[in-house]
């Protein structure tokens, strides 16, 4: 039995758990003058707990340690000289054996690793139905041994909800965890890059060549990791998406939340933030289709030199792009300040704009502040419309009808096809990320600082 379908049977298990449980308990209601403790759903809920959880549980623990021991008694099973092998040709033997197993016609066959193939998928049948006879036996003992509990005086809702209180417990170590462990790979790989190149050389250095030289006159023999002209790129596209996406999304947060009518922002808001649904490969295309010749044309025109990939065509569709982010953030927290303020200004004689410009906008202030902090977060880690609109060259430049190249744009670059995890070329892309990770941490940090410290507190 398959562990889908074994999944699929524990499922319906816990179902007819929850509904004998309810139905029990609703019998004991009836035929007692005692009152139930909780509610007859809450006792469903219990013994679908008992049910559920401890077979989820042993199946996790299965699947997690069958493999190891099947594949222990396939090496097991092979000839002596097999076994002897290194670490790593075990491991490929090993491999070739699961690709057979699994029916790869690509694979080398021969008479033993057929053998072992065989082995290997007659082992996996027989530990799928064992763990689909554990977990069903386990199953139906918890069932009955908890629906044997239901009684009045059982605090079931009591058990449920400290076993939720568990489940999202978890749920939140699961995310710390996963940011621990992001956290970790970066910094560990950014180290061993750091032994290969000097630290202060990374930061600071002016000239980025990682690829592999062909001749020992070549700058790139041993690579040349200054990434001084990787984060003037990333600044110099980032400063001109938010120099579009900033007024235009403010602007328009502004008049959607206090000067349009009600049926012209039902209109207006749902369309503006279609373009946040919009996959940003599609804005890529039309930087590098639409945008960047219409650039380099106008340049053209007025006699400038401008670069078929430039910063400019990528600055201005990401700020495109951030518009929707900015201004619905921006519109929220607008709309969150209190109409006594509005009526306040109104009556010492203001005007809908000097109201809006004097009180509603510095009371709003720090959100607004915030939401362009969290915009530029979101504008610094954008690879694809930079990939297509604005080039791979490591430019140091602060000129925006040239071709530049950002941090994420050079971290898809240096992992891209086949390579040495061992190298500096390809831990470079470490190190990037964790600086990438850093300046995005410092301002999603500054952005918090200044909204809990400017914030108004309004009853």
């Amino acid at each position: 039995m398959s562990s889908s379908l074994t999944l699929l049977v524990i499922a319906g298990l816990t179902a007819l758990a929850f509904y004998l449980g309810r139905s029990r308990a609703l019998s004991i209601s009836h035929d007692l003058p005692a009152r139930l403790h909780s509610l007859p759903r809450y006792y469903g809920y219990f013994v679908a707990l008992w049910c559920g959880v401890p077979t989820l549980v042993l199946l996790m623990i299965w699947l997690v340690v069958q493999p190891i021991i099947v594949d222990g008694m396939v090496i097991g099973s092979l000839p002596a000289a097999q076994q002897q092998l290194p670490s790593d040709r075990l491991g490929l033997l090993l491999n070739d054996i699961h690709n057979i197993a699994r029916g790869d016609a690509a694979s080398a066959r021969t008479p033993m690793l057929i053998a072992a193939a065989e082995r290997y998928n007659s082992l996996l049948d027989l530990g799928n139905w064992l763990m689909a006879c554990c977990a069903l036996a386990l199953a139906g003992a918890g069932l009955i041994l908890s629906r044997n509990k239901v009684a009045p005086g059982l605090r079931a809702r009591n058990t449920v909800e400290r076993a939720l209180t568990g489940v999202l417990i978890l749920a939140s170590l699961l995310a710390v965890l996963t940011t621990l462990g992001v956290v970790a790979s970066l910094f560990f790989e950014s180290l061993r890059f750091f032994e290969k190149v000097p630290f202060w050389d990374f930061l600071f250095g002016t000239e980025w060549s990682p690829q592999t030289a062909l001749r020992d006159d070549q700058v790139g023999q041993s690579g040349s990791f200054g990434a001084i002209p990787i984060f003037a790129g990333t600044l110099l596209i980032t400063s001109i998406a938010m120099a579009v996406a900033v007024p235009t999304g403010l602007f328009a947060a502004i008049y959607l939340s206090e000067f349009a009518k009600p049926k012209t922002r039902a209109t207006i808001k749902p369309i503006m933030e279609i373009l946040a649904g919009v996959p940003t490969v599609v804005y890529g295309f039309f930087a590098a289709l639409t945008v960047a010749p219409l650039i380099r044309d106008a340049g053209v025109s007025l006699g400038l030199s401008v670069a078929s990939e430039s910063a400019l065509a990528a600055g201005v569709v990401m700020g495109v792009m951030i518009i929707p982010f900015i201004s619905s953030l921006s519109d929220d927290v607008i709309r969150a300040v209190p109409q006594s303020l509005r009526e306040g200004a109104y009556g010492l004689g203001a005007t809908k704009a000097e109201t809006v410009r004097s009180v509603v906008i510095p009371a709003a202030l720090p959100g607004i502040v915030g939401a362009v902090l969290l915009a530029v977060s979101r504008a610094i880690g954008e690879t694809m419309i930079v990939v297509m609109a604005a080039g791979l060259a490591a430019n140091l430049t602060a000129n925006p009808f040239e071709a530049v190249t950002t941090v994420t744009v050079q971290i898809v670059t240096l992992l891209v096809g086949d390579q040495e995890f061992d190298s500096a070329k390809t831990l470079a892309a470490f190190a990037l990320g964790l600086v990438l990770f850093c300046i995005t941490l410092c301002l999603n940090i500054i952005a918090l600082k200044f909204v809990q410290k400017y914030r108004e507190k309004y009853e």
